[in-house]
């Protein structure tokens, strides 16, 4: 058990952590990146090297590396707690070796699938530890400008890669080439996770023995109370569990399926990934600003907005048959996210605990990230059923009613400023 002078010790708050903090902005970057080596690439192999007619096939990919990460993300908490940080940082970085080979050389699909499989392991336990370790370390009065730096990084990042891996591809095609960026990246990771990276426990047990007679209380929360209480109980917590499985929901679809829409208009390669990086390049930009936003004027009513933002941006989308309207509706929907991303996760850590905060980081990530899975499903079923565009406005009308669901219901989380 921490003690009060061990409390005193460990020193919260970004100033007094800018190294370590650092360095996590780095190496989250890389699980970014890690990422966005398939966004351009992986659409356009299923159509144009595995030859799959349908869509939902073809985004077998995304609903096996969203599954596997979603439950990744709630396992990822638990073990964060049990065993520390660290561990499963560098366990994660482990899992991810084959993954790049796997791409660039995979035989037939199932090897890409089998590939989405390890890589939904290696987010889950990657960025989920990311994410929980910035929130150690930064305390609770700077805790949306963290998430807005770590999703920063780590969105940046997949937006530069869509982007280099598809000018990879205009001139080198589709395997192996833009895959061995990965392999680079997944290098210097795992070294800098061994090496480099330290234990961040002690510094949620020091905030926590900061309120020792709540501690005691909620110490004793099961992992299965803490699931119930972020998914349905409490009001902030489970409105943003479903406003970031939403949110995700609609990223399965610019990921799958935008591609093959704007592939289908004639756009080329180099173009498409123009695109695919436009979207999390304004993501990850935004974040640098809205998540510091939301430690000055709150969190919901940005959350509200940014939902609102991304239908907008999905119609767009829908009603657009040009590259320049397309990269408007990108654009547009890279603010929306961006308003929303940082400040969902910096709600979980207001509200929950710092003795099971990282499992609530967990179950809030199980419900976020399942919407992979679940945008992958609804969007191939749609799209095989009534075509693109009834797939893409179904998304946009289910992002609206998920704002409209946070303003209804969750209440403002903002630790007040003295």
């Amino acid at each position: 058990m921490t003690t009060h002078t061990e409390a005193r010790a460990v020193r919260l708050g970004l100033r007094a952590n800018l190294a370590q903090f650092s360095l996590l902005v780095l190496v989250n970057a890389l699980v970014g990146g890690m990422l966005g080596q398939e966004r351009t690439v992986l659409p356009l192999l299923a159509d144009d090297v595995f030859h799959l007619s349908a869509y939902t096939a073809a985004l077998t990919y995304i609903l096996a590396f969203g599954s596997t990460k979603a439950m990744t993300n709630f396992v990822a908490g638990t073990l964060s707690d049990r065993y520390g940080r660290k561990p499963v940082l560098v366990a994660g970085w482990l899992i991810a070796l084959p993954v790049p080979a796997m791409l660039a050389w995979g035989p037939s699909w199932g090897w890409i699938v089998a590939a989405n499989v390890l890589l939904g392991v290696n987010q889950g336990l990657t960025w989920s530890t990311t994410v929980i370790m910035k929130i150690d370390l930064a305390g609770p009065e700077r805790r949306g400008l963290a998430m807005g730096l770590n999703e920063a990084a780590g969105y940046g990042a997949v937006a530069a890669t869509a982007m280099a891996t598809g000018a990879i591809a205009e001139h080198a095609g589709l395997r192996p080439e833009p895959f061995l960026l990965g392999a680079a990246y997944l290098v210097l990771a795992l070294g800098l996770s061994v090496f480099a990276v330290r234990e961040t426990r002690e510094h949620a047990r020091a905030e926590a023995a900061l309120h020792p007679v709540q501690a005691v209380a909620e110490r004793e929360l099961t992992t299965g109370q803490i699931a119930r209480r972020t998914s349905f109980g409490d009001r902030a917590l489970s409105a943003a569990s479903q406003a970031g499985m939403v949110n995700n929901l609609n990223d399965a679809l610019a990921w799958g399926i935008f591609p093959l829409l704007f592939a289908a208009h004639g756009l080329s390669v180099a173009q498409i990934g123009a695109l695919a990086a436009l979207y999390p390049a304004v993501w990850g930009a935004g974040q640098l600003v809205t998540g510091w936003w939301s430690d000055h004027i709150g969190r919901k009513h940005l959350i509200t907005a940014g939902m609102l933002l991304q239908a907008a941006a999905i119609a767009l989308v829908a009603e657009g048959t040009t590259f320049p309207a397309w990269a408007v509706a990108q654009a547009l929907l890279g603010l929306g996210t961006a308003l929303v991303y940082p400040t969902l996760l910096a709600v979980i850590g207001d509200v929950a605990h710092p003795a099971w905060r990282a499992r609530a980081v967990g179950v809030y990530r199980l419900w976020r990230d399942g919407g992979f899975a679940v945008g992958a499903l609804l969007a191939g079923v749609l799209a095989d059923a009534y075509g693109l565009t009834t797939a893409i406005w179904t998304v946009a009308a289910l992002t609206a009613a998920s704002g409209v669901t946070v303003a209804v219901r969750m209440y403002e989380t903002r630790p007040a400023i003295p």
